[in-house]
């Protein structure tokens, strides 16, 4: 696949270029489908699918003039024969994956058989927010976040602490927010110091382009590559 993955969206003039770049013509003329099913594990969390579906949540990625628009949510797909639903992610030029908890939306693109069509989708562009574009490297740095937020009783955090691995690096989304206690340079150093492949810390005006599994960073931001 080639692969848009951002902090924080199609935040500035610089990503919506990549993006129309990687997808080889306009937005107007393409077709996506978002999927929201990582934002669900959240307190609120139907309130802010709806937002994003509606491109109504910051940086939307839904309301960035597409020729046509569909929801893909994960959640149903293993009760819909594929025929059903395969060949519209074929036909897709791009699926919009939004954020929320990262080791909710892998665990739901395995069961739903997305992980394992998405290295088939070779025209296709992958467009990440947050846990949306964490899912697709090798890595979660938000695995301890997320397991308070696995149900009783369910073996979803088995694991955890592993993506689909679809990337050579990992990343570390939403560098420096005020509102993220855990996303200074510092903590950021201190966990990539574990992870044996490279970290990309980066705020929400930077993107990472990945083609043909070479990465290319797009910012204008703040971003810092951490080696092991």
């Amino acid at each position: 696949m080639k692969f848009l993955l951002t902090s924080g969206g199609v935040s500035n003039p610089s990503i919506s270029a990549a993006l129309v770049e990687l997808l080889g013509k306009p937005i107007a003329e393409c077709s996506a489908l978002i999927i929201p099913t990582a934002i669900y594990p959240f307190p609120g969390g139907a309130g802010h699918a709806w937002r994003a579906i509606c491109g109504m949540s910051p940086s939307p990625l839904a309301a960035l003039g597409w020729k046509s628009l569909g929801v893909l949510e994960l959640t149903a797909l293993p009760t819909i024969r594929p025929e059903n639903w395969m060949p519209m992610v074929e036909d897709a030029d791009a699926l919009l994956v939004w954020g929320g908890n990262v080791l909710y939306l892998t665990y739901w693109l395995r069961q739903s058989g997305l992980a394992a069509m998405l290295p088939s989708l070779t025209d296709t562009v992958y467009v990440g927010v947050s846990a949306g574009s964490i899912a697709v490297t090798p890595y979660n740095c938000d695995a301890e976040f997320d397991q308070q937020f696995v149900p009783d009783g369910s073996d979803m955090g088995q694991g955890a602490e592993r993506a689909l691995g679809l990337v050579n690096f990992t990343l570390y989304p939403h560098l420096d927010n005020p509102e993220m206690p855990d996303t200074t340079l510092a903590n950021i150093a201190n966990w990539a110091s574990g992870i044996p492949v490279p970290t990309y810390a980066m705020d929400d005006d930077t993107a990472i382009r990945v083609v043909d599994g070479v990465a290319e960073v797009v910012s204008e931001g703040t971003w810092r590559l951490l080696m092991p």
